[in-house]
């Protein structure tokens, strides 16, 4: 109950910072809005939209352009000249990322003034007012050409009203609540406006960190929907007469609240927006064959068969890159990039169709793995320990951020795994911590209860998991293994006492390794004598197998041990030596045992007591290994027989007793098969009072015996049946042997 209270308590102070994060990116998503925003430029970088051509080219008015033109802005006259230029080589469209808001200071309307102000004579301000007026030069190249104008979106005070070239039909309930809106416009003059064939707005707006991640394509100015200058360039080039805005409740889509902006089509384009009208911007790395400079349009150093190459029904934008006019802005790959490539590289998507996706339901992924992950993790760190539970987090960590990755990389899709990896991080470091507290105060209480009773390798195991031990007796099923030198008292009176313990070294050193690796506990060393036992303090499933493969694994070791441990120790190994090991299973009482001052970690009871005696039977049978009946009925392969029905010292009840033979490749030979059969009918015959059947078997049987070593137990039958032939024993006899020691 503790340890589940225990857990529990871990579990849900892990689940705090996850419920936390949950909470923050609910209440305050520009916190992880930002966040978002970085993982997703960092995506950009390790993997840019490839440069494709789209037909879409910036003529630049750049640094040289101005050296060889002069400086801006340019007479109106040199701007009707580029549109006249490109228009002529075949361009689809000609759009303006410059906003034509006032005159030409060119313009001779205005030098006359001035020159009126300054005492010009009449002659001269007519000669003046008789030149051809650039404005309307320009107005007319606009008219002339597949031209788009652009002008800026502000907050300002309301301005005039913005009237769009073409309308907008609405897919679905109006959408315009949920677009970004504007009270005020910065636009070109009116002939210009009237002589152009389309209008866009060329505000970017970037996001609170100043990087631009989305173009806007729609806005609201003064309560009128009104096209961005990318977006106007894609209808005028494919000659389309207005835009379709889907809105979320159309026909497909999911009402989830009020209607918001899910798509634009722009001829034959189709083009997915967020809620505020906006495209996710896939940008490219920096494309020399994009750009042409304004330069080498204006003063023909291209020919016709370059131009036509360049411009012909391509989509142009115009705009300026020179050094104090640039329009620049940060995006995911470029610290300062061009405010006209940003358009132009919105209008390669579309025309590509190559989009990123936020999905509606990306938020909600996010959430789902967040809690889902977090709760998943919380529940299954304190049941591991620091590595395991490492890798846990690692793999869970890994995965959200690889299952991002491969959504942007392979499925243009933006998933952010910042928040579900915030948690998940906070959530390890919260439950490791609180786990790794608790487990070094267990630990501190094993070490000081244990250390004075069990062995170090014992405390370690426990100390490596405490949450499966119970302090105090309890009474367990288990299996306890005596084992003992046979005639030791001999072998000790030979030697000094230095050689006794060198041998008792030597001998107990491999005898417990095996005992440990087959997760024994061992109990006490009682001179040459080993008490083991297992499950406890730790659960054993296979306490009954590990057993018995460790006695079969420690008579096979003594005899390795026979063989070379004369040469290496000289007197301190006794010639050959001989063991006898007791098993037996069954319920015990095991846990501290003894004073207040001094502990023993020990078991007791009848399998404890009958195990000893089925030991000390073994001498008596000739037979290394004796079993009881409880941990034979659990074995299934092994090579064992039955021995005996026995009455030991100290106990009414008879214990039946088997002898351990070998292993499973010992029990499917034939010869055993043979000579397990004759010998069940050995014992029958004996029991039955069949002395002449039984005697018969005994010498079909015997030297099969002699081959598994037991040589000693026919011996002793042989004797028994011919004493029970000389005195019959009486009614009452059930053919159980009277042990007459221990």
């Amino acid at each position: 109950m503790a340890r589940s209270t225990r857990r529990s308590t871990i579990v849900v102070a892990g689940l705090i910072p996850i419920l936390i994060i949950a909470f923050i990116k609910l209440a305050m998503p520009l916190v992880f809005e930002q966040t978002s925003g970085l993982v997703f430029d960092s995506y950009q970088r390790l993997s840019p939209r490839p440069y494709r051509d789209a037909g879409v080219r910036v003529v630049d008015i750049d640094e040289e352009s101005i050296r060889q033109l002069g400086q801006w802005p340019w007479p109106r006259t040199d701007l009707a000249a580029l549109t006249r230029a490109v228009a002529e080589a075949g361009a689809a469209s000609i759009a303006f990322d410059i906003v034509f808001s006032e005159a030409d200071r060119t313009s001779p309307r205005l030098l006359a003034e001035r020159a009126s102000r300054q005492g010009a004579t009449e002659a001269q301000l007519a000669t003046l007012n008789s030149l051809p007026d650039p404005d309307s030069r320009f107005a007319d190249a606009l008219q002339a050409s597949p031209s788009v104008l652009g002008f800026f979106l502000t907050h300002d005070p309301p301005g005039g009203v913005v009237e769009p070239k073409a309308g907008f039909a609405v897919s679905g309930s109006d959408p315009g609540a949920s677009l970004t809106s504007y009270s005020g416009a910065i636009q070109p003059l009116a002939p210009f406006r009237k002589s152009a064939k389309g209008l866009g707005f060329i505000s970017l707006r970037p996001d609170a960190d100043g990087i631009v991640r989305r173009a806007p394509l729609l806005a609201k100015a003064n309560g009128v929907l009104v096209p961005s200058l990318s977006a106007e360039a894609l209808r005028v080039a494919q000659g389309a007469g207005g835009m379709i805005v889907r809105s979320s409740d159309a026909s497909g889509e999911v009402n989830a609240g009020a209607p918001e902006a899910v798509g634009l089509k722009i001829g034959e384009a189709e083009v997915p927006l967020t809620d505020r009208g906006e495209l996710w911007m896939h940008y490219t790395p920096p494309a020399a064959e994009r750009i042409v400079p304004a330069w080498k349009v204006l003063k023909g150093r291209l020919s016709t068969a370059e131009m036509k190459r360049l411009f012909d029904g391509r989509i142009v934008l115009i705009g300026a890159g020179a050094i104090g006019l640039r329009d620049l802005v940060a995006t995911p790959v470029q610290d300062r990039e061009l405010g006209v490539v940003v358009h132009a590289q919105a209008i390669e998507q579309m025309v590509l169709q190559d989009f990123l996706y936020r999905p509606d339901w990306a938020a909600g992924l996010e959430m789902t793995l967040l809690l889902g992950l977090g709760l998943l993790l919380a529940l299954l760190l304190p049941a591991r320990g620091a590595f395991a539970g490492a890798l846990l987090a690692g793999g869970l960590v890994a995965s959200m951020a690889g299952g991002s990755w491969y959504a942007f990389r392979a499925r243009n899709l933006l998933v952010d795994p910042s928040a579900p990896i915030l948690g998940l991080v906070a959530c390890y470091l919260v439950v490791t911590l609180l786990t790794f507290l608790r487990e070094e105060r267990q630990r501190r209480y094993i070490h000081g209860a244990f250390d004075r009773y069990l062995s170090p390798e014992l405390v370690k195991r426990i100390s490596a998991d405490p949450s499966r031990l119970e302090l105090g007796g309890e009474v367990r099923e288990m299996t306890v293994l005596f084992c003992d030198i046979r005639g030791f008292s001999r072998i000790s009176e030979r030697m000094a006492p230095q050689e006794i313990i060198r041998f008792l070294i030597a001998f107990l050193t491999p005898m417990t390794d095996i005992l440990l690796a087959r997760r024994a506990t061992i109990d006490k060393y009682i001179g040459d004598a080993i008490l083991a036992f297992w499950n406890a303090p730790l659960d054993d499933p296979d306490q009954h197998e590990n057993a018995a493969r460790a006695a079969l694994e420690m008579v096979d070791r003594l005899k390795r041990l026979n063989s070379a441990m004369p040469a290496e120790q000289g007197s301190s190994w006794p010639g050959k030596v001989e063991i006898g090991i007791g098993l037996n299973a069954g319920p015990c009482c095991v846990g501290n045992m003894g004073s207040a001052r001094r502990l023993s970690y020990s078991l007791i009871g009848d399998t404890v007591n009958l195990a000893s005696r089925i030991e000390g039977l073994t001498k008596a049978y000739g037979v290394q290994i004796l079993m009881g009946e409880e941990p034979t009925s659990r074995l299934s392969g092994l090579a064992t027989i039955e021995v005996d029905r026995v009455r030991v010292v100290g106990r009414d009840t008879p214990a039946i007793i088997h002898a351990l033979l070998g292993d499973e490749q010992v029990a499917a030979t034939p010869a055993f098969a043979a000579f397990a059969g004759l010998h069940a009918s050995l014992l029958d015959a004996y029991r039955g009072r069949r002395w002449d059947e039984a005697e018969q078997l005994l010498g079909q049987n015997e030297e099969a015996a002699a081959g598994f070593g037991l040589s000693y137990l026919y011996a002793r039958y042989r004797k028994s049946i011919g004493a029970c032939r000389e005195n019959p024993p009486g009614e009452d006899w059930d053919g159980v042997t009277i042990a007459e020691s221990k």
